[in-house]
């Protein structure tokens, strides 16, 4: 039987320069054989479109087991986010520190209560 989760084991992230920077020091940067990079750094430069194209191409790898992106850059992309329903990469919003995490906000959050309502 083969599982589909067994060969990610990369983090990627979707953020501001601040998230990162601390992460990449943390050691989760990676640029695989094809030169794609495992995470997008997005200022107030960088177009949604830009950020649902990082977006997609991160949720369709089949090495990333987590995907971080910071709460007020998913925003940016809600109807996106909103709609991703896969296990993996599983998808977490983090807050920066500019914007403070708002569980009203966060889609996975709102799915659990759904369920449990």
């Amino acid at each position: 039987m083969t599982t589909s989760f067994k060969n990610r084991n990369l983090l990627a992230v979707i953020g501001d320069e601040d998230s990162i920077t601390g992460l990449l020091l943390a050691g989760i940067g990676h640029i695989n054989e094809n030169q794609k990079k495992n995470f997008l750094v997005v200022d107030s430069k960088t177009q949604v479109s830009a950020i649902e194209a990082a977006f997609q191409e991160l949720t369709e790898r089949k090495d990333i087991a987590i995907l971080l992106i910071n709460q007020h850059v998913a925003e940016k992309i809600r109807p996106t986010v909103d709609r991703y329903q896969q296990p993996f990469p599983a998808l977490l919003e983090i807050p920066s520190k500019d914007h403070p995490y708002d569980p009203e906000k966060d889609s996975v959050l709102k799915r659990v209560q759904k369920l449990s309502s």
